[in-house]
């Protein structure tokens, strides 16, 4: 089997949405307490990603069976690649002939029933005219405390930040390679599906893991076992010109259908920004904290914010913040400026009471020694202590979280 092949296998098509097979779930669905099928009801079907908008005419006398339909909807529907289901209601006075509410049952005519045609299936973001008295009912969204943790992995870490160009993904690979020299199992997980710079990083750019039962088998680098969309896409300039649930299916299965060994921590490097794939990551993925990157530069501390604000609301905690590229000094004259600003770091973390677990100069020797695919850690070069610094900062934070987050996520 080729190397495409075997890679398409795994990216399996059961990740995709179902139009087909949503088709049959909302055909055959019948209401509660009644034989009237839910297919004479529909007046639109939206799916934009994985994500379908249904809209309904309901009557009164059904008002209270709205959430008992939503949720045996979306259970059906989970099974046909659909992750979220928005039903929007429209409310009748009155109930048309043949139609009627929880207290009674009545079976449509059989040539009405061969004869409904279900409104097409859409990929489409049209806005759905709503009832303002009937406000769409929404699944809630899984949180972190009903996720299982892996079986393999003790920790989960996100290297985050609010942009891109903040040295997120150097600051991951250190950080890592410095946990590791502490001691500790690590593993590491490129999440930037559309910018994947780990494998240059860690000097396996153009190797591709082997595949056993389907499940991707890691990369070794520095002792450490890796993985990124990056080493399965072959060419360096071929881009992921995927839309998002694509990107974050294929997110969900490097996590799930890797072979990781038994690790202390996976250290995942995230994409910059607060959208699909860290909301993701929310929902799907049992996280132990996060770790914002950011420079001390007004725009990058803008945007570092907005990281913050998203991890607090999906309940992930902050366990601080890096100032990369903190200040520089020449390397002929000695002179030390702040090329970005003063006191970002410091300013976030007295904001939102989170430890700024170190800073880390703008140095030429850094960029170098990453492009070379040898990090400063195992460079040794001026740049080297502080990443172990702040490794054991992370360490020190990650202790002091709450016994009962201690006990959910495994915290060794």
């Amino acid at each position: 089997m080729s190397w495409l092949s075997s890679l398409k296998s795994v990216f399996s098509p059961a990740q995709e949405v179902k139009e087909d097979e949503i088709q049959t779930v909302l055909q055959n669905y019948v209401l509660p307490y009644s034989e009237n099928g839910l297919k004479d009801r529909i007046s639109q079907v939206n799916v934009q990603g994985r994500i379908l908008q249904l809209t309904i005419n309901t009557f009164p006398q059904e008002k209270d069976h709205l959430q008992k339909i939503h949720d045996e909807l979306a259970e059906a529907l989970e099974k046909c690649g659909i992750q979220e289901l928005n039903l929007h209601v429209i409310q009748q006075k009155h109930a048309a002939h043949g139609e009627v509410g929880h207290s009674c049952s009545s079976k449509p005519k059989a040539e009405t029933a061969k004869n409904t045609k279900l409104p097409p299936v859409m990929d489409a973001s049209a806005k759905v005219e709503t009832d303002p008295n009937n406000p769409p009912i929404q699944k809630a969204a899984p949180q972190q405390r009903d996720i299982a943790a892996h079986p393999r992995i003790q920790n989960v870490i996100l290297v985050s930040s609010g942009k891109g160009g903040v040295g997120k993904s150097t600051t991951t690979v250190n950080l890592a390679l410095a946990l590791q020299k502490m001691g500790l199992k690590v593993g590491v997980l490129d999440a930037d599906i559309y910018g994947p710079s780990i494998p240059t990083m860690l000097g396996n750019a153009g190797q591709t893991p082997q595949i056993e039962n389907e499940h991707f088998v890691p990369l070794d680098a520095y002792g450490m076992a890796v993985i990124s969309i990056g080493h399965l896409i072959g060419a360096h300039n071929t881009p992921v010109a995927w839309r998002g649930p694509k990107a974050t299916g294929a997110l969900m299965q490097l996590f799930n259908q890797t072979l990781w060994p038994d690790l202390d921590v996976l250290v995942i490097d995230m994409p910059p920004g607060t959208g699909d794939i860290q909301l993701t990551l929310a929902q799907r993925i049992p996280v132990t904290g996060a770790v914002i990157v950011t420079t001390p530069q007004n725009v990058a501390l803008m945007d570092a914010v907005k990281g913050i604000e998203l991890f607090n609301r999906v309940s992930i905690p902050v366990l601080g913040v890096i100032e990369n590229m903190s200040t520089h000094i020449c390397s002929n004259c000695g002179f030390e400026e702040q090329i970005f600003g003063i006191g970002g770091g410091d300013q976030i973390s007295e904001q939102y009471q989170i430890p700024l677990l170190g800073r880390l100069p703008l140095d030429a020797k850094i960029r170098e020694h990453a492009d070379q695919g040898k990090p400063s850690v195992i460079a040794q070069d001026a740049a080297a202590e502080s990443f172990m610094n702040i490794a054991q900062a992370l360490l020190e934070q990650m202790e002091k979280l709450p016994k009962h987050q201690k006990d959910d996520k495994r915290i060794f």
